[in-house]
């Protein structure tokens, strides 16, 4: 993954604060290092540093938005 944001799209994140609000856990898919990797877990928190937006997981995992694949088996939509 490169190391410039391509922000997600805006229903994307509509969907990802539904959850982080119901607090539901839910299973999350995600590249790192190259690789995918899975977790269910409960988004405590979406933010933005340094113009990148990431989400914070209730195991104290942040993530790249622009690094998921699916959450809830909903991939990412591709970049408009």
């Amino acid at each position: 993954m490169g190391t410039n944001y391509n922000p997600i799209s805006c229903n994307y994140y509509d969907r990802l604060e539904h959850w982080a609000t119901r607090g539901e856990e839910v299973n999350i898919v995600f590249w790192e290092n190259g690789r995918k990797q899975e977790v269910m877990a409960r988004i405590k928190n979406l933010f933005v540093r340094a113009k990148v937006e990431y989400m914070l997981l209730d195991n104290g995992l942040e993530l790249r938005l622009d690094y998921l694949v699916s959450v809830e088996g909903f991939e990412l939509p591709k970049a408009c």
